[in-house]
């Protein structure tokens, strides 16, 4: 129990759903409620098979491909920019809305919103470090739970802050993507900070 209350404060912390809210809100604003609602689904599903993936063989899939932890992070980080330029500026999204298929417009979900937003490089390590602390089968279900919880919780939040949208209107998205722009702009630098420091220093 120990194991898996820290595994989940620790998880939300990272992904931080709250704060990833209105980034959630301001990338999905020209999806109809049904396709927000599919995209919510499909951000969790995706952060949840990251997550899932790297804490079955996490390290073995970074040796193989020669990755080291930095490198993600970096990698995110422009990702993550790029995304909030186009929040800041709205270039571009609302012509690729329009000729795209219902699929289309709800797999933004799955990037950046899924991974790296939710699925980012600290959430990976920590999942990492936690499968090398569970030792008996009991931690490594604890673990499992845990894991499974987090997402379940997260979803939740990112379903029911679907009905924030009917009551800032049009206006207000168009402020909030200002705002998570700006926020996930703060965060992608961050990120390529953190990933610069860390070669730097090795």
């Amino acid at each position: 129990m120990n194991l898996f209350g820290e595994v989940v404060i620790t998880m939300l912390v990272i992904m931080d759903p709250p704060g990833n809210t209105p980034i959630f809100l301001s990338v999905t604003k020209n999806l109809t409620e049904k396709e927000r609602h599919r995209a919510a689904y499909l951000a969790v599903g995706t952060a949840f098979f990251v997550i899932s993936l790297f804490a079955i063989g996490g390290q073995s899939i970074l040796n193989y491909l020669n990755v080291s932890v930095p490198a993600m992070e970096g990698a995110g980080g422009l990702l993550l920019l790029l995304v909030a330029l186009q929040l800041l500026y709205g270039k571009g999204q609302e012509d690729a809305f329009e000729v795209a298929t219902p699929e289309q417009r709800t797999s933004i979900a799955m990037v950046p919103l899924g991974t790296p937003l939710l699925a980012g490089p600290g959430a990976i390590v920590a999942t990492m470090i936690y499968v090398q602390k569970a030792d008996t089968n009991t931690q490594i279900l604890g673990l499992a739970i845990a894991i499974l919880a987090v997402h379940i919780i997260i979803g939740t939040v990112l379903m029911a802050s679907t009905k924030i949208v009917g009551l800032i209107k049009n206006s207000g998205v168009t402020l909030l993507a200002s705002i998570a722009g700006l926020l996930l702009a703060a965060i992608a630098v961050q990120m390529l900070a953190n990933a610069i420091k860390t070669f730097a220093a090795a």
